[in-house]
C-alpha cells in the first residue's frame, strides 16, 4: 500500500504539465504583444525623437526579457519538477538546459525581475516632465509614485542580494 501511495505521489508531478503548457501560451501572447508594438512603431520611425526611439527599444527589450524569463522558468521548471526533456543534444540546445537547479532558477528569476524592473524604472524616468502623447490618457507620475517605484525596484535588488547570500551560505555549509 505504501509503495502504491508513493508511486501515485510521484506521478502527481504530471499535474504541473498543463501549467507549463499554459506558460507556452503566455509566451505566444508576449510574441503577439511584441509584434503589435513593433508594427505600431515601425511606421513612426522616421518621425521619432531620440528619446521616443529609446523608449520604444526599452519597451521591446522589456518584452524580450520577460519572454526569456518565461522560457527559463518553462524549461528549468519542467526539468526540475516534472521530467527531463528527452531531446537529443543539438547545436540549438542552450548550454544551461539540464544544469539549472532550483537555486539557479531562483537566481535567474530574481535577476530577470531586477532587470525588467530597472528597465521599467528607466522608461518612467525618461518620461518625467514630458507631456503625454496625443490620444493617450496617461498622466505624469507624481513624486510619491516615483518614490514607490524606486522603493519597489530597490526591494527587488535587495531581495536578489539576500537570495544570493543565502545560496552562498547554503553552499558553504556541510550537508547532513
Amino acid at each position: 500500500m505504501e509503495r502504491g501511495f508513493e508511486r501515485g505521489l510521484f506521478a502527481s508531478r504530471w499535474l504541473m504539465a498543463p501549467m507549463y503548457l499554459g506558460l507556452v501560451v503566455c509566451l505566444g501572447l508576449l510574441v503577439v504583444v511584441f509584434l503589435r508594438e513593433l508594427a505600431y512603431y515601425l511606421p513612426k520611425t522616421l518621425t521619432m525623437t531620440t528619446e521616443q526611439a529609446i523608449l520604444v527599444v526599452l519597451t521591446l527589450i522589456d518584452l524580450s526579457l520577460a519572454a526569456n524569463l518565461l522560457l527559463t522558468v518553462l524549461f528549468s521548471g519542467y526539468e526540475n519538477f516534472v521530467s527531463k526533456l528527452d531531446i537529443k543534444d543539438t547545436v540549438d540546445r542552450p548550454g544551461w538546459m539540464g544544469t539549472v537547479d532550483f537555486a539557479g532558477l531562483k537566481m535567474k528569476l530574481i535577476a530577470s525581475i531586477v532587470a525588467i524592473s530597472g528597465i521599467h524604472l528607466l522608461k518612467v524616468f525618461m518620461e518625467v516632465g514630458e507631456a503625454p502623447a496625443v490620444g493617450t490618457v496617461s498622466r505624469p507620475l507624481d513624486e510619491p509614485q516615483l518614490l514607490w517605484l524606486v522603493i519597489i525596484h530597490l526591494t527587488f535588488v535587495v531581495s536578489g542580494v539576500l537570495l544570493a547570500v543565502m545560496d552562498w551560505l547554503a553552499a558553504r555549509t556541510t550537508k547532513h
